[in-house]
């Protein structure tokens, strides 16, 4: 089906609203997961919402939560999350490093005890917007672990993301590069898994370490692993995550003795990055546009209609659903009719919000 932008926050956040998150929560969080679908990121979008609501009801997710700063040390920062959304307490603490950084021209934050925290790029484009170029390294502590370590056959660890963000210049967009370190995020794993679809070659292996397109294999028994990006390279940089965003936080790389039902804990480390710092910003910013065309100078191959830069296929794609509106799968939307139904919204209810 498809939803328009505001008629599918107006159910997110009634949903997050009956569930237990204040207005305040509420309205934050349905707004940055509709980000997600609008922007063709339906992994991060409201498709997390029954995954919210089950850490709501086992204790896991704290919907009144919000962060604290623990320590800080010249431009370092420690804030813990307390298990709150991530969508408020990865915005205070995002808000903090800005603060940091203007003060210094530098911030390192590190984040842990956060639920899920959506798409890193939220945060790194919050920084950019505020005039710094921003680095993050996230892990997740899930339920289950669901990416194998190259060369093996069982999973370890997670899809721990990687981002970086730098900021607009007068001629070209933000640049937003924003990848988990598995070949797919599990959220397009689970996507293609709800529209009965397959994934790409080379994202998953079976139980047996036989490669597979099957998604199946990472939602029923007997459980298969994805696999990293760039097989050595990528499995390299999602130990960088879990060890730079989890262990270094206090939060913790992943672990069995960690996983909890109903837990999606994200730890993070953030570094922000002022361009200015040595009163270059406008040769950097120079070198930015001149490298843009250069590297989009490229002529595409065949079946490409052009090069594209990190953030183009989410602006093209939020043009496009802007429009026409943002597109759900069947199997999605069935889970989130239960689990609106779950937290007391009745079948009139949800007729009104969604109906065109």
């Amino acid at each position: 089906m498809l939803i328009s932008v505001d008629r599918l926050i107006d159910f997110a956040e009634a949903i997050i609203g009956r569930g237990g998150g204040s207005r305040e929560a509420a309205a934050q969080v349905s707004r940055t997961l509709v980000e997600a679908n609008l922007t063709g990121h339906d992994s991060h979008g409201v498709g997390m919402l029954p995954a919210y609501i089950e850490g709501i009801k086992a204790g896991q997710l704290h919907p009144a939560a919000t962060a604290e700063v623990i320590q800080e040390k010249g431009p370092f920062l420690l804030v813990d999350g307390h298990q709150g959304f991530g969508q408020v307490v990865a915005r205070q603490a995002t808000e903090w490093a800005i603060a940091h950084a203007r003060k210094q021209h530098l911030a390192v934050m590190s984040l842990r005890n956060s639920f899920h925290l959506g798409r890193l790029a939220d945060w790194g484009i919050m920084a950019a917007e505020a005039g710094f170029i921003s680095i993050h390294y996230a892990n997740v502590l899930s339920p289950h672990s669901l990416v194998a370590p190259h060369g093996g056959r069982q999973s370890r660890f997670t899809t721990n993301p990687y981002c970086t963000v730098v900021p607009a210049t007068e001629r070209h967009p933000l640049f937003v590069f924003d990848m988990a370190t598995s070949t797919i995020a599990q959220g397009k794993a689970r996507v293609a898994y709800m529209k009965g679809e397959t994934v790409p070659d080379g994202c998953l292996i079976d139980h047996d370490g036989n490669p597979t397109n099957d998604p199946s294999v990472i939602f029923e028994e007997p459980l298969g692993a994805m696999r990293t990006m760039g097989l050595h390279k990528g499995y390299g940089m999602s130990l960088v995550c879990d060890l730079l965003g989890g262990a270094f936080s206090g939060g913790g790389a992943y672990l069995p003795e960690r996983v909890i039902d109903g837990r999606i804990i994200n730890n993070m480390m953030t570094i922000l990055i002022d361009p200015d710092v040595f009163g270059s910003a406008e040769t950097f910013f120079g070198d930015l546009d001149s490298y843009t065309d250069w590297v989009k100078s490229a002529e595409p191959v065949p079946g490409v209609d052009a090069v594209l830069f990190p953030g183009d296929p989410e602006r093209k794609t939020r043009v496009e659903r802007t429009k026409n509106g943002i597109p759900i799968d069947d199997g999605t939307w069935n889970q989130l009719l239960e689990t609106a139904g779950s937290v007391g919204l009745s079948e009139a209810e949800i007729e009104q919000m969604v109906s065109l």
